[in-house]
């Protein structure tokens, strides 16, 4: 039972005891973890309020290889990210993708996917009220395709065929665009040139070339994005973060 320890960021905690918390963990080194929290109820716990969700910093625990629940020795806080919960649209933004990730992400190491969601939680920080939409966007999909689930947008995702340019159909029972063939008698999306170029940039993580979006465009391109997710990567498992933020105003 070696004691580890390895960057991590906290997704989610929940009560466990009188005492004790369970926490989720995304770390650099060992992918997604759970480990509990001793004593972090008490007042005097050395724990504190520094396990509180989204904070960023170094993580000691004893790691159990046959068990799925380890035991959390020291938390120590390099980022706290207190601007996350500055307004509504930022919070839901960034809880919805802490749920996407501790639902998703595997359990072995992917450094990767840890740098991905960093890098996101600190443009959702500093983005102002009129960028937030498109970064909360660009980053759930980026992140998405971080996890294995990136939709088809260049080649048509039933038969292969490649997307042609102009308007494009969007199926989200098929995962992607669909030609012109096989988009015939299908529930499609149709998008325009210009919404067709905004998704492309959001999906490939360019949220700076995309701007501002309409009231319209922002619960459409949400839509979009959570039927995506519900039909293949949540595969019918609810995800209530998600679902709060397409909703929020």
């Amino acid at each position: 039972m070696p004691l580890v320890s390895t960057d991590a960021i906290v997704l989610h905690t929940y009560r466990y005891s009188e005492t004790s918390k369970i926490v989720r963990l995304l770390t650099r080194d060992h992918g997604l973890q759970s480990v509990i929290a001793k004593g972090a109820m008490n007042p005097k716990s050395k724990f504190g309020a520094r396990l509180q969700t989204l904070s960023e910093g170094v993580a000691q625990f004893f790691l159990k290889p046959t068990r799925d629940l380890h035991t959390l020795r020291e938390f120590d806080v390099t980022v706290q990210r207190p601007e996350l919960s500055r307004d509504t649209q930022r919070f839901g933004a960034s809880t919805a993708l802490a749920e996407v990730v501790m639902r998703f992400a595997p359990a072995e190491a992917h450094p990767e996917i840890y740098e991905l969601l960093v890098e996101v939680l600190g443009r959702l920080g500093v983005a102002s009220a009129g960028e937030l939409d498109a970064q909360t966007l660009a980053g759930l999909w980026t992140t998405i395709a971080a996890l294995g689930f990136e939709p088809s947008i260049v080649q048509c995702a039933r038969g292969g065929e490649p997307i042609p340019p102009g308007p494009a159909r969007f199926s989200v029972t098929d995962g992607g665009f669909l030609c012109g063939t096989c988009a015939r008698g299908t529930r499609v999306r149709t998008l325009e040139p210009d919404d067709r170029r905004v998704l492309e940039l959001l999906i490939a993580g360019h949220p700076e070339h995309v701007g501002p979006l309409s009231r319209s465009h922002v619960k459409a391109h949400r839509q979009l994005l959570v039927q995506f997710v519900e039909r293949h990567v949540a595969e019918g498992r609810e995800l209530p973060a998600l679902t709060i933020w397409r909703s929020l105003t």
